[in-house]
């Protein structure tokens, strides 16, 4: 029963490596090129359908603002009213037209941010899950009489708790990509309120909360850095005086409170990012 439990607590610790590789993965990697582009191409597609949405409510944005802010056509022939005007409706044409590319070269930023932040504090070997040697010898010993079916019971429930942790690390880190192919599909329609002054607030909450969303990978980095830092300072020596049955728990134990700090950490990014940029 003994290597039974060693086998459920290896198999929910190889899971989590696994997905934890997908997550970096996915923090690293571009939309251009993600799942071969085919994504990609469907959210260009749609973005160049909207644009000539875009185009028309810039008009009528840009025809509303007008109208509110300028008293009289008279006041709208003065040279530095003229000018503005004209400033106005060019920046936001110039946004709705080339907003892919403005948003994709905001997620290359965060990337090499990401990038530049991993190699100033690579991510140490609290991230790599394997069994110390001293713990793994214990599981043989631990005999029936020992307590290895309730020892068994505990490392399967930790295999779930492992399995849904990853899970929702993974998701989380998904739903970020996801949310960047909605906002870039759809970018010419909000962008395109920064036409009119009346509704320029639209377009600008939309940009901010872009950036909100990219920043959150950084944001998770960092999360994933506090915890390598948190583990490794954490106390790591076993008590070899223990009973194996003590020993085995402990250290299951330990794995998966260690675990649900990492969750806590990246869940908590979206909220560290809304504080931050005042969404």
């Amino acid at each position: 029963m003994g290597t039974a439990a060693w086998y459920e607590l290896m198999q929910g610790l190889a899971y989590l490596g696994d997905m934890l590789d997908k997550m970096w993965a996915m923090l690293t990697a571009s939309p251009q090129s993600f799942k071969g582009g085919t994504i990609w191409s469907i959210i260009e597609t749609i973005n160049g359908v909207l644009g000539a949405v875009g185009t028309a409510l810039l008009v009528l944005f840009f025809t509303i603002g007008v109208i509110k802010t300028c008293g009289s056509f008279a006041e709208l022939k003065k040279p530095e009213t003229a000018v503005k005007v004209f400033i106005r409706f060019a920046i936001a044409k110039a946004l709705v037209d080339n907003c892919l590319k403005l948003l994709v070269n905001f997620v290359i930023i965060v990337q090499s941010v990401i990038s530049t932040i991993t190699k100033a504090n690579p991510i140490g070997t609290a991230l790599e899950f394997t069994i110390p040697s001293d713990v793994s010898s214990k599981f043989d010993s631990v005999g029936i009489l020992d307590g290895a079916i309730p020892l068994w019971a505990v490392c399967f429930i930790a295999h779930i708790a492992l399995i849904v942790i990853s899970m929702v690390l993974l998701l989380t880190v998904y739903g970020r990509f996801f949310r960047i192919f909605i906002y870039a599909a759809i970018a010419p329609i909000p962008l395109s309120t920064i036409a009119g002054q009346p509704t320029e607030n639209i377009g600008k909450s939309f940009l901010k909360s872009f950036a909100g969303v990219c920043l959150q990978g950084v944001v998770i980095v960092l999360a994933c850095i506090i915890f390598t830092a948190y583990a490794a300072s954490s106390p790591t020596a076993i008590d070899t005086t223990l009973e194996p049955i003590q020993m085995v728990w402990g250290y299951v134990v330990s794995v998966v409170f260690n675990m649900l700090v990492l969750l806590g950490l990246v869940k908590g990014s979206d909220r560290i990012i809304h504080d931050m940029m005042g969404l």
